[in-house]
């Protein structure tokens, strides 16, 4: 039985709108059974630089500066997409790919030149999420999640964010940015994180009620 939890306050720590309408969703159905805000339901304050070498790294960064703000549990993710025959990048620097004014098409564009010479074969990398819990009373908890596949040579579909008009999944035909969000939901590293989270999130905030 999940613990109950009803009634309890969660921040999620993003300002980003998109990420924050999925991680609602993906929060709401993975059963968290919680009063979810986002950064806009609260007075702003400053967000930490993500300077961090890793996903981990820079959720916790977030989360924490979240809970010192407002007092409050916060969840962050940190995510990106690691490409093969880049060595890995844009790893963390997902979101800064084409500089500290990247959008969502600056940074595809960028990666699509950087891929031009790369056979289809060779087009392959994964994207990788964090999620962190960090809570006022100091404990931290983190999870993780990949979804591997290839990137496209051009962008495809309106459904996505980032770089999901560019990456198929692994036994998938169609990118990320086509599949409908509850098909999205179920494959991605965010989805793999966030679902590995909720019963962590329940299960700490029932120890701050029982305590």
């Amino acid at each position: 039985m999940a613990p109950n939890v009803a009634g309890r306050t969660v921040v999620l720590a993003t300002n980003n709108a998109k990420k924050l309408v999925e991680l609602r969703r993906l929060v709401a159905s993975a059963g968290a059974d919680v009063t979810v805000l986002g950064l806009g339901d609260l007075p702003p304050y400053p967000e930490p630089a993500e300077t961090e070498r890793s996903f981990v790294g820079n959720a916790l960064l977030k989360a924490r500066a979240c809970v010192a703000a407002t007092g409050l549990p916060a969840l962050a993710d940190d995510s990106g997409l690691a490409v093969d025959v880049l060595n890995g990048m844009p790893g963390v620097r997902s979101a800064r790919w084409s500089g500290p004014d990247a959008t969502d098409a600056s940074n595809n564009a960028l990666l699509l030149a950087q891929l031009d010479d790369v056979d289809d074969p060779d087009r392959t990398g994964h994207f990788e999420a964090a999620v962190a819990l960090v809570l006022p009373d100091g404990r931290e908890r983190t999870t993780t999640g990949r979804m591997d596949g290839r990137l496209l040579r051009a962008p495809v579909g309106e459904n996505g964010f980032g770089y999901d008009p560019l990456f198929v999944a692994t036994g998938y035909a169609v990118t990320t940015a086509e599949m409908p969000p509850a098909d999205k939901d179920r494959i991605s590293h965010r989805g793999q994180a966030v679902r590995a989270m909720v019963p962590v999130l329940l299960d700490e905030l029932a120890k701050e009620v029982q305590g």
